[in-house]
């Protein structure tokens, strides 16, 4: 077996970085396009070559015939349970992963459930404490894969985060230890499945500072990724040495001192080699951050952040690959190069100076230059003393922009205070600055409110030149002069009001019908860039059925007001009541 395993590496170095993946990491091929399109670099390929022995050597042990020996119900069901966790980790872990995230959570939790629970009732562990703190620890290892469980399901559960993750791995971690404690206090398990429980612990030592805390499993190099698969193995080791040898009532037969110390070598290499692999040399990249680490899909504000937090959210933004536009550094720069290539960027004068520096450090978009809002992270000094606003927090910002919208709206008046409406309100409306066709009085329930819309947009600059579109319960009001937002009031009656057009540039009506028995201007709310700056009251008073609808349109030094009156009419005439 091991001889196959070496041969099909040797073949997939000749045919291909598809098959070279396949023949080590025992994987499907689609499993290596997640990685690099271009193919896999060379410290990935040498990964995947030492990986192949070494994956390989521990086969002979998982693959070895079941000691004989008498087994009770119990037992005989413990070792059932644990060679389907081999096989699971071996192989049956792909098919299942083709299921919802759900079904293979809850067939590891069921799985891991049985087994935990035979733990406890098969090993003799001549104390009661210990079995306690076994049973305890195996608790919170199988709490932390339900909660992955509720999650799958969208259920509330604990709240993600580092130190719930560092937790649950910890328990994991202590659970090893308390199992191998087990497996020593009881006598059946060779010192060769205890070793290979501790080199277990072991790897938990190894995933929670590296994935963890530092974010390099996940977010690091396929080299890295393909060295802890293969460092992993030696879990599936202690499980199939652990079904093993169940049947031995009494130690077995102490291996002979050379044994013993290939046994030591082995411990220590599996420790200390892979920590000595992570260092590098100073001009090698260190790349604590890519475009696809988890921790960067969430681009917090500067006033959120640490001082110490600062520097990985630049680091985020300048190799992110959001929208699919290349990085502005590639990642073949270390994080320290790209953090001082972003602070020259802070002291340049002009797009020229950026420009200049970006081609220096490789940047596939040099021409574009780098954005005051990502730069802010390494150089708040210098951005804030003109954009003070990006030092806000989340909170701040959402204060000023709350402020900001009273500010404006208080500038909107009623054009009609005398004449009140069932329902009315006024407020600033706020367009896109590129330019904004308009603002729609729709009936936002109706099925078909998208298709109205669009038909609504379309009809907006019909030959009859009043930026009014009509398409059944969408109207689109265009505006006349190039602003970014104007004063709008909405007022709605049970029967037409008089027409008082004077003062006004343009009067129009058309019909407009609400078949969900609203109809409403869309609210700017929360975060949002275009609407009214004020939640707009529901014009369909008399619920649904048609209605008619008026536009007052004025215009005076840039800034332009609306007046929509809206009331209930069969008619489907379009009025021009004012040119």
């Amino acid at each position: 077996m091991v001889g196959l395993v070496l041969a099909a590496a040797v073949a997939g170095l000749v045919l291909g970085d598809a098959w070279l993946w396949v023949a080590v990491e025992w994987s499907p091929p689609d499993y290596a396009e997640f990685y690099p399109r271009g193919g896999f670099d060379t410290p990935a390929v040498v990964a995947l070559l030492v990986a192949a022995p070494v994956k390989a050597a521990p086969l002979w042990l998982i693959l070895r015939a079941p000691a004989p020996g008498p087994l009770d119900r119990r037992a005989k069901a413990l070792r059932r349970l644990l060679y389907l966790a081999v096989a699971y980790s071996l192989v049956l872990w792909y098919p299942i992963a083709l299921l919802p995230g759900a079904v293979n959570m809850a067939f590891q939790l069921a799985l891991w459930t049985a087994i935990d629970v035979l733990y406890l009732l098969v090993i003799r562990w001549r104390s009661r404490v210990l079995r306690a703190a076994a049973g305890a620890m195996f608790a919170v290892e199988l709490a932390g894969m339900a909660n992955v469980l509720l999650d799958e399901l969208g259920l509330p559960g604990l709240r993600s985060g580092g130190i719930v993750e560092v937790g649950l791995m910890l328990s994991g971690a202590a659970a090893a230890i308390i199992t191998v404690v087990g497996q020593r206090r009881d006598g059946r398990w060779s010192r060769g499945t205890q070793a290979a429980g501790w080199l277990s612990v072991g790897v938990y030592a190894l995933v929670i500072p590296l994935d963890v805390l530092i974010g390099r499993i996940s977010s690091g190099s396929l080299a890295m990724a393909v060295m802890m698969n293969a460092v992993g193995l030696v879990t599936t080791v202690w499980i199939a040495a652990t079904a093993r040898e169940l049947p031995a009532e009494d130690h077995l037969a102490e291996p002979p001192p050379a044994r013993r110390r290939v046994i030591r070598v082995a411990v220590t290499a599996v420790t200390v080699l892979p920590i000595i692999a992570l260092i590098q040399p100073e001009q090698a990249a260190h790349l604590t951050y890519t475009g696809r680490s988890m921790d960067c899909y969430v681009r917090r504000s500067f006033g959120d952040l640490k001082p110490a937090e600062r520097d990985a959210a630049f680091l985020c933004r300048a190799r992110s690959r959001e929208g699919g536009v290349p990085p502005l550094f590639p990642d073949s720069l270390s994080d320290q190069a790209v953090l001082a290539y972003g602070r020259a960027l802070c002291r340049t004068k002009d797009r020229d100076e950026q420009e200049v520096i970006l081609q220096r450090a490789g940047s596939a978009r040099s021409a574009s230059g780098a954005d005051p809002w990502d730069l802010v992270y390494v150089c708040p000094e210098i951005v804030g003393a003109t954009d003070p606003e990006l030092l806000r927090s989340t909170a701040e910002t959402e204060a000023a922009d709350a402020a900001y919208i009273a500010k404006e709206n208080a500038k909107c008046r009623d054009p009609w205070p005398r004449t009140k409406g069932v329902v009315q309100a006024t407020a600033k409306y706020f367009l896109f600055v590129d330019g904004d066709p308009g603002y729609l009085v729709h009936d936002p329930e109706d099925a078909a409110a998208d298709e109205a819309a669009e038909q609504a947009m379309d009809k907006v600059y019909d030959d009859d030149g009043n930026l009014i579109g009509v398409a059944g319960s969408a109207v689109l009001i265009g505006h006349v002069e190039d602003v970014a937002d104007l004063c709008l009031t909405v007022k709605a009656f049970r029967s037409a009001p008089p027409q008082r057009t004077a003062g006004w540039d343009q009067v129009n009506e058309v019909p407009i019908v609400s078949r969900s028995g609203r109809l409403t201007v869309p609210y700017r709310g929360e975060g949002g860039e275009v609407g009214a700056g004020a939640p707009m009251p529901n014009l369909a008073i008399a619920g649904k059925g048609d209605y008619r609808l008026r536009v007052y349109v004025r215009g005076d030094a840039g800034e332009e007001q609306h007046l929509v009156v809206v009331f209930p009419g069969a008619s489907r005439k379009r009025l021009e009541l004012k040119p």
